[in-house]
């Protein structure tokens, strides 16, 4: 079997573990993505030597370096930081580049349906209209967001994996 080929089921494997783990639990396992990253760079070296080491090491950095920020701002977990970088570790800079782009787009969207989609919907909306009303008018206008918007993040491996995948098969 090609290198390549094998790269990519086990990419794809550990991505859809990722998803599953990340849609029951809100967790991406270490168990999941250390191996992963390790793999990447075994037949990265096993196919390019050398350059494809310091490939892997690129693509590994810019892949943790985009989710960082997020990651110490308290916007995402450190399981979707280093399932990014492993992805980036497996396909190097440009492809985690391009996954990336895909990724934003599909968080975007999953994090909207993820707020229509739970209770209280509704009252979310009517805040929101409440505030663009008032800033609109130069009102500030007092509102308690407590318990108004849900506490429990967004699955955002599903949009690192989604956005990988639309990578492999757009790029």
């Amino acid at each position: 079997m090609d290198i390549g080929i094998l790269s990519i089921i086990t990419l794809s494997i550990a991505l859809i573990i990722s998803v599953i783990t990340d849609i029951r639990s809100r967790k991406i396992y270490n168990f999941v993505v250390f191996p992963g990253i390790i793999f990447a760079f075994v037949f990265q070296i096993s196919s390019s030597g050398i350059s494809g080491a310091l490939e892997a090491l690129a693509g590994f950095a810019v892949g943790l370096g985009l989710l960082l920020i997020p990651y110490l701002l308290g916007g995402m977990g450190a399981g979707d930081v280093k399932l990014l970088a492993m992805v980036g570790a497996f396909k190097g800079t440009i492809f985690v580049l391009v996954a990336a782009v895909y990724m934003a787009i599909i968080g975007a969207v999953l994090a909207v349906l993820v707020l229509v989609f739970r209770k209280g919907c509704l009252n979310r909306i009517k805040i929101i209209a409440y505030l663009i009303y008032g800033l609109k008018n130069g009102i500030i206008v007092p509102i308690d967001f407590r318990g108004t918007f849900p506490s429990e993040g967004t699955p955002y491996g599903v949009a690192i994996a989604v956005g990988a995948l639309c990578g492999l098969l757009f790029f």
